[in-house]
């Protein structure tokens, strides 16, 4: 209920509720008049310019309200209608009008309002609650010092109010000391931080990867920010661009987070939560402009860094050419700068992996011609007769599988092996080298001393929390959830998952036996070509049916780890994205991999033998196809991986499409014939879709890297794939933050979290993995045995692989099967001795390449030399700069009086920079 004592609330409220209302405009400089345009506290009047915006109005900035019926548009740009106060955040809400509704169980009241029944009186107290919520919240960002002016789109059926949020400087000079904002010391020359590009430099090779990028962000010696310094610091006297927009959208966003708008004890806190329970329906900060380059020339140094980054980035022509990272991290902040310089470097070591894959591939092509077993297997014309591979099926002959014999040895041959260990070094090396990378651009974005602060409650975690506790840290009462009853609830969510997991058992075991049918009806159809490509066939149709499959059991299951998460009551937003990213991933790691796991390490392991065949609901275990599991596998990795990536770009680029879409057919119906004028930037921006983070987009690259490490024995194939795949996936997400999404709130960062744990995990993974995958899928070793026992040219070893059946099988007597078996069913000696070299060779690769891997981790340091260097340098510049004692600091200075290295400082430098540049090693030059 709203507070009955106040005239002016009451007033605010009919405004916020009847559109109708059709008073005069009024003078007060109370926030929420329909009819006033704007709003700035009066003790900040004589900060904002004395513009001639308006002629006889004492107050420049108060203008009345500029609908878009009556009054002509505001001058564009991200500005207030002073044209000099920068916009630094918009809150948006909708609020639909009585009019069409009167007439329909209501009645109207004295003066034209309408009267809700008790049918609608619940509908119309919650509208009156946000009404109320929104107005408290407004006033104290009033009180705050925030300066704010409102604008209106409406037609007759709705309205939708832009309230516009700037921060003046002494708002931003307070809130940067308390957040740590890094300020300029000393500037230095942009480093080139691609190592290709100076390895291309120091060979003399034309690098065409490289560009030239208007407006590069300057790089400087950085400090946490103190006012009580503040002349110590290069630009100080700018008030205007002293912070740069990304900071000053993160100072508002801050403070947007802070502001109670309710009860303190019912945590009614944060425009966040503001937007869950519907007050607004949005809030963001606006883009700097138009991403359209202009239709006539304008110099690059004009455009805004939008469009640099459209032109520049964006683009799909722009494939070839490094990233603008400097660029991304001004604009949307160091956390998705972060992603797309982890992208781009995966993709970029991408590059070496596709090549050394697709000599492999290229080498079984030109080997496949010589393979001994398969010229044995298409000469044998009807020397082996095989048993049938089902109970009604018939014997055939070994010949009939001549051309998938041939294809098997380009999936199967010791170049994979090869291939394989070289991934394993590849994957970690990755990982070291990144770390490196990640260290150097934490630095260079100062984010190398960064930690996420005491982090205040999630908005659902402080809706719903029971009770209120202090802090232990901050002392300050906050909403608290007992601990015992949150792990109880994780225990109970762990076994929602694992019944999750056995559901993804059971769809696999399906697809198994709907393999199996397949198979069989093939062969019953009689067709010498259906019936030789019967299990090829089943293999390619099961893995289809099975693709859909995961990625239907992957949409659910994400809707319900996202409920399972916020059950939990997860207190910090950083808990609550790490317990769901595990949850997820999880899943998503058994979904997608299962089936893949299926057929590397369990099918044909338990066919049995005639007469003793291994049956599972009644049908025969499934044996590995002629050419052997190996393709198979590379058939089901190419389906599932391909396939995926090929709906997930897809859908990337159709989905935010129609959003957009549907937004802007909203905001078109509210324009109505008004549309065709020029639309202003906070429309535009509305227009948009929202931000969704960066969840779906990592995971998608994670998952993609397991494929290529833990399965490329099979598969030489895939990292040419993903290459493929991440060059357009760079220029899909680019245009989709660029074009398609709203402007994110920039946010810190110093890494990528979790998810280098997990790639960790994988890399370890796929030594394990790949290992077991030579050593008892691959027919590497019993070559190599039988070559080293019997015949190095490999003559006779189909006949040495196939066993007779048992005396006893009388369908199809002296038929042969695939095993090393005698005559009784038993195992031979061969096979114990096989199974004593593939566990020997699993010993002994995993403990070379962990040996090997674990030399790499220690040669490899984390933090390059030279940025250990600069990292002392910076702290000693610090140092100096916030020194208490000045005698000391000049002291400090005239010892060390050199002349300066010319280009290291700029024109605008305070004295102390000028001085110490000198002072800078050369190898912070290179």
């Amino acid at each position: 209920m709203l507070r009955k004592g106040s005239e002016l609330q009451r007033g605010d409220r009919e405004v916020l509720l009847d559109l109708d209302y059709g008073g005069e405009a009024q003078t007060t400089d109370s926030y929420g008049s329909l009819h006033n345009g704007s709003y700035i506290p009066p003790r900040f009047l004589s900060a904002a310019a004395a513009d001639e915006y308006t002629e006889g109005d004492d107050d420049p900035i108060h203008v009345h309200c500029n609908t878009r019926s009556s009054q002509p548009l505001p001058q564009l740009g991200n500005y207030f209608r002073d044209g000099r106060t920068k916009i630094d955040f918009v809150l948006v809400w909708e609020i639909r009008s009585r009019r069409k509704r009167r007439g329909k169980g209501k009645v109207t009241g004295e003066e034209g309002e309408a009267v809700p029944t008790e049918e609608s009186s619940r509908s119309e107290r919650r509208k009156a609650q946000l009404a109320q919520w929104r107005e408290k919240f407004v006033q104290n960002l009033e009180s705050v010092g925030l300066l704010m002016e409102k604008e209106e789109t409406a037609n007759e059926k709705k309205t939708i109010h832009f309230l516009k949020i700037s921060a003046p400087w002494d708002v931003l000079v307070c809130y940067a000391e308390e957040l740590c904002v890094r300020a300029p010391l000393q500037a230095q020359p942009n480093l080139d931080l691609n190592t290709s590009a100076r390895v291309l430099s120091r060979l003399c090779i034309p690098n065409v990867m490289m560009e030239s990028v208007p407006k590069r962000p300057l790089d400087y010696y950085t400090c946490a920010f103190r006012k009580s310094k503040m002349n110590r610091f290069l630009g100080c006297d700018d008030h205007e661009n002293y912070f740069t927009n990304t900071q000053r959208h993160r100072i508002v966003y801050e403070i947007l987070a802070r502001t109670v708008y309710g009860k303190r004890k019912r945590a009614e806190v944060g425009v966040d939560r503001l937007v869950n329970e519907g007050v607004y329906t949005a809030a963001f900060p606006l883009h700097e402009g138009p991403f359209q380059l202009p239709k006539f020339e304008i110099r690059p140094d004009e455009l805004n860094q939008r469009q640099i980054l459209y032109h520049y980035w964006a683009r799909w022509w722009k494939w070839s050419k490094y990233q603008p990272l400097d660029h991304i991290r001004e604009y949307f902040g160091e956390k998705i700068a972060l992603y797309f310089a982890w992208l781009g470097f995966y993709t970029a070591w991408l590059l070496p992996a596709a090549v050394v894959g697709t000599l492999v591939f290229v080498s079984g092509v030109m080997s496949m011609g010589t393979n001994t077993p398969a010229k044995e297997v298409c000469n044998s014309g009807a020397s082996y007769l095989m048993c049938p591979l089902c109970n009604t099926c018939k014997a055939w002959n070994m010949s009939d599988i001549c051309a998938m014999a041939k294809v098997g040895y380009l999936f199967d041959h010791p170049g994979t092996v090869l291939f394989s260990v070289f991934m394993s070094f590849w994957a970690v090396t990755f990982l070291e080298y990144w770390k490196r990378k990640m260290a150097t651009l934490a630095h260079h974005w100062d984010c190398m001393d960064f930690h996420e602060e005491e982090e205040r409650p999630r908005p659902e975690f402080a809706a719903m929390a029971p009770t209120m506790e202090a802090n232990p840290v901050t002392g300050v009462k906050e909403p608290y959830f007992p601990e015992k009853t949150r792990l109880s609830r994780m225990f109970t969510g762990s076994m929602v998952i694992i019944m999750m997991l056995c559901v993804v058992m059971i769809f696999l075991v399906t697809v198994v036996m709907c393999r199996g049918i397949i198979s069989v009806m093939m062969f019953h159809t009689g067709s010498p070509v259906l019936r030789t490509e019967a299990g090829t066939i089943a293999n390619i149709s099961s893995s289809i049916v099975n693709l859909g499959l995961i990625l239907l059991m992957g949409r659910v299951y994400t809707a319900l780890a996202e409920q399972l998460t916020k059950w939990e009551m997860h207190r910090t937003q950083t808990q609550y994205d790490n317990a769901f990213i595990m949850k997820v991933f999880i899943f998503q790691f058994v979904n997608f991999y299962s089936s893949p796991f299926y057929v590397a390490f369990f099918k044909g392991r338990f066919v049995g033998y005639p007469t003793n065949y291994g049956t599972l609901f009644g049908m025969r275990n499934e044996d590995c196809g002629p050419g052997g599991c190996l393709i198979e596998l590379a058939e089901q990795l190419f389906i599932i991986m391909v396939g995926k990536q090929i709906i997930n770009n897809i859908q990337e680029f159709i989905i935010p499409k129609v959003k957009a879409w549907q937004q802007k057919r909203t905001l078109a119906k509210v324009l109505g014939g008004k549309a065709s004028q020029e639309p202003r930037r906070w429309e535009e921006d509305y227009q948009l879709v929202e931000c969704e983070g960066l969840f779906e987009e990592y995971l998608e690259m994670v998952l993609q890297f397991g494929f290529i490490t833990i399965f490329v024995a099979a598969f030489p194939l895939a990292p040419l794939f993903a290459l493929l795949n991440n060059w357009v996936e760079i220029r899909l997400d680019a245009h989709k933050f660029v074009c398609e999404y709203r402007r994110p709130v920039a946010e810190r960062a110093q890494n990528i979290g979790v998810w280098f744990n997990i790639l960790e995990a994988l890399s370890h993974l796929s030594v394990i993995a790949n290992a077991f995958l030579i050593a008892f899928t691959s027919d590497f070793l019993p070559r190599l045995l039988y070559q080293y026992k019997f015949d190095n040219d490999l003559n006779g070893y189909v006949n040495f692989t196939l066993a007779y059946a048992p005396l006893n099988y009388t369908e199809y007597p002296m038929c042969r099967y695939k095993a090393f078996r005698d005559n009784n069913g038993n195992y031979s000696l061969f096979y114990w001795e096989l199974l004593a070299v593939r566990l020997g060779f699993i010993i002994a690769f995993e403990h070379v390449v962990f040996f090997v891997l674990r030399a790499i981790d220690w040669i490899v340091p984390d933090v390059p030399e030279s940025l250990e260097l600069k990292i002392k340098r910076e702290r000693y510049l610090a140092k100096q700069a916030l020194a208490e004692n000045q005698e000391a600091l000049l002291v400090s200075r005239g010892r060390g009086a050199a002349p300066a290295t010319p280009g290291t400082s700029s024109p605008g430098q305070w004295n102390m920079g000028r001085t110490h540049t000198h002072t800078m090693p050369h190898t912070l030059h290179s």
